[in-house]
C-alpha cells in the first residue's frame, strides 16, 4: 500500500501535524463514512462545509485529513486520536489528483477524449465511441445521460461526476477492458477541478453561447467561457469548432496541438456540399469533407448542427487513424436517446423527441426543423417547475414564432402548479400571432398530436429527451415518451 506522501504526490501542501510516512485504509469526502485509518478531503458546499466534521475526523481515527482553511480556524480536539493534517490551497484540486492517485491513475492506461461545449456533447460523444467501436476498439462513455461500461448502462448523476466518483468509474473502465474512454466534461466539472489529474489525449469544443449562468453556476459568460477554456491546458490535442466566433479566446492559453473543424474554407476538416435529406421519420444530412480528409458522409440527424457534430466525430477519428471506410458505414448508424431521436408513428409525418429544454436550445431546434420544409411544424412542450420563471416567457415565444402550432403541455412541475407554469408559457406566445392550445396532461398532449397530425408534419416533442419520469411534488413517476407514443398508438389502433 502506499503511504501519505505518495498519495499526496500531485499537489502542494503544508502539514499542520503529524506526518505523511504512515498508511491508510480507505478515501472519504462524507463524514458519515469516517473510519479509522480513512483520508479525508474537507470540501465546502454550497449547504454544508466539510471543514465543521475535523473534530470528529480526529476523534474516529482519521489518518490524513486535507483542508484548505488554517489551523486557527479548526475545531481540533485534545487528547484525541493522532491524525495527520494538511492544508493546501485548494480541497477540491487536491481531492482530484487524490482521487487519481487512489485508484492508481486509470486515466494513464486509456485513450481519453473530453468534449465540452454548450451544445452538442452527447451527440457526439455516442457518434465518436460507435465509430471507434465498430473499429475495434473497446470504449467506455461518460456523459449526461449515462455512464457505459462494457454492458453495463448507469443512469448519470451529473454530467461529470465528482472526482472520486469519476476516478472510481475509470478504474471500473480499465478493469473492463476497455481501451479508450469518451466523456463529457462540463464546464461545472471544470471549475470544480473534476477531472483535474488526467490529460487528455483528445480535448474538444464544439461551441459555446450563454448558458449555466447564475446562483451557484458561473457568475457571467467569461467566467462560462474562461472555465470551458480550461480543457485545453489539459489535453495533448484540442479539436475545436473552428466557426465559433469565441475559439480564440477558449484557445488563448492553450497548451495542446490545435486542430480546427467547421464549413470555413482553410481548417483542417471542413463540410462542402451540404445537402438535406431524408423523408418521413428520417431526417438526415450528406456532405464532402475535405481538408486531412477527402470523402463524402451521411448522418442520419437534421441540421447544420448535426453537420458539426458529425465532422467533429470525423476529424477525432481521423485524428486516432479510423479509416474512411468504417466512418463512412458507422456515422449514419448513430443515435442518441432523447436527441432529435424519430419516433416512427405514421408514414404521412414526422415525429421527433428532443431534449430542448431553453429558449436557446428551443430556436436552434425548431429553427432546423423549419430548413425541411414541413407542411406545419408543431411544437409539444413544458417547462419544468422551481427553475428561472423566465425560460416559460422566452420558450412561449420562441415556438410561437417559429412553429405553425404549440401544444402547451406539463413537463416536471416539481412543487408548482402546472397551471401557473402554463400560464407563463403562454404569456410568452401571447406576444407572437403563433397559434396553440393548451392540454396539462402530457399523454393527452401526444395524443392530440398523433390523432391530429397531418400529411407533410413535423411533430416534435420537446423538453424530455431520454428522461424518463416526471417529477410532482418531489417524486419522479414513471414517465417515458416512447411508452406513452406506443400506449397511445395501441389504445388508437394505430400501427405506427
Amino acid at each position: 500500500m502506499k503511504d501519505l506522501k505518495q498519495l499526496c504526490s500531485g499537489f502542494e501542501y503544508e502539514i499542520i501535524s503529524g506526518d505523511m510516512s504512515r498508511s491508510y485504509t480507505q478515501f472519504v469526502t462524507d463524514n458519515r463514512k469516517l473510519s479509522e485509518g480513512c483520508v479525508y478531503v474537507c470540501i465546502q458546499g454550497a449547504n454544508f462545509d466539510g471543514h465543521s466534521c475535523v473534530a470528529e475526523a480526529v476523534e474516529k481515527g482519521a489518518a490524513l485529513i486535507v483542508v484548505e482553511k488554517p489551523a486557527s480556524e479548526l475545531d481540533l480536539p485534545e487528547g484525541a486520536k493522532a491524525s495527520t493534517i494538511i492544508r493546501t490551497d485548494s480541497t477540491r484540486a487536491a481531492m482530484a489528483h487524490i482521487a487519481c492517485a487512489f485508484y492508481d491513475h486509470p486515466a494513464d492506461k486509456l485513450t481519453t477524449i473530453g468534449i465540452t461545449g454548450t451544445k452538442g456533447k452527447t451527440t457526439t460523444t455516442y457518434l465518436i465511441r460507435s465509430i471507434l467501436e465498430a473499429a475495434g476498439r473497446k470504449v467506455g462513455l461518460i456523459g449526461t445521460i449515462e455512464t457505459i461500461i462494457g454492458d453495463e448502462h448507469i443512469p448519470a448523476v451529473n454530467t461529470t461526476p465528482d472526482s472520486p466518483v469519476l476516478q472510481k468509474t475509470l478504474r471500473q473502465i480499465v478493469d473492463s477492458g476497455c481501451d479508450t474512454v469518451v466523456m463529457e466534461v462540463s464546464s461545472q466539472g471544470l471549475m470544480l477541478h473534476r477531472t483535474l489529474g488526467i490529460n487528455f489525449d483528445i480535448g474538444i469544443f464544439t461551441n459555446i453561447e450563454p448558458d449555466h449562468i447564475g446562483p451557484n453556476e458561473h457568475t457571467d459568460f467569461e467566467h462560462y467561457l474562461a472555465c470551458k477554456a480550461m480543457l485545453f491546458r489539459q489535453c495533448k490535442t484540442g479539436i475545436v469548432n473552428g466557426d465559433d466566433s469565441h475559439v480564440d479566446k477558449i484557445l488563448e492559453n492553450a497548451t495542446c496541438d490545435v486542430v480546427k473543424y467547421g464549413f470555413t474554407d482553410g481548417l483542417d476538416y471542413t463540410a462542402q456540399n451540404v445537402k438535406f435529406t431524408g423523408s418521413g421519420s428520417h431526417l438526415g444530412m450528406e456532405f464532402d469533407v475535405k481538408g486531412r480528409a477527402d470523402y463524402p458522409v451521411r448522418i442520419n440527424m437534421p441540421g447544420r448542427f448535426s453537420v458539426y457534430n458529425g465532422l467533429c466525430a470525423v476529424a477525432v477519428c481521423d485524428v486516432l487513424g479510423i479509416g474512411a471506410k468504417t466512418v463512412q458505414e458507422c456515422l449514419p448508424k448513430g443515435h442518441v436517446k432523447g436527441r432529435i431521436e424519430p419516433v416512427k408513428v405514421s408514414d404521412d409525418f414526422t415525429m421527433l423527441i428532443d431534449y430542448a429544454h431553453n429558449a436557446m436550445a428551443l430556436e436552434s431546434l425548431l429553427a432546423t426543423l423549419r430548413e425541411y420544409k414541413p407542411q406545419r411544424l408543431v411544437c409539444l412542450f413544458g417547462c419544468g417547475g422551481n427553475r428561472d420563471r423566465n425560460r416559460r416567457f422566452e420558450m412561449g415565444e420562441v415556438s410561437g414564432h417559429l412553429a405553425d402550432l404549440t401544444v402547451i403541455t406539463s413537463d416536471n412541475p416539481r412543487n408548482e402548479d402546472p397551471l401557473a407554469i402554463i400560464a407563463d408559457i403562454k404569456t410568452g406566445i401571447d406576444k407572437t400571432d403563433g397559434k396553440y392550445i393548451e392540454i396539462p396532461d402530457r399523454k393527452e398532449a401526444i395524443r392530440y398530436c398523433i390523432k391530429n397530425g397531418q400529411k407533410g408534419d413535423i411533430i416534435v416533442l420537446a423538453g424530455k429527451g431520454h428522461e424518463d419520469y416526471q417529477e410532482i411534488k418531489g417524486v419522479k413517476h414513471p414517465m417515458d415518451e416512447r411508452v406513452l407514443v406506443a400506449e397511445i398508438l395501441k389504445e388508437e389502433g394505430m400501427n405506427g
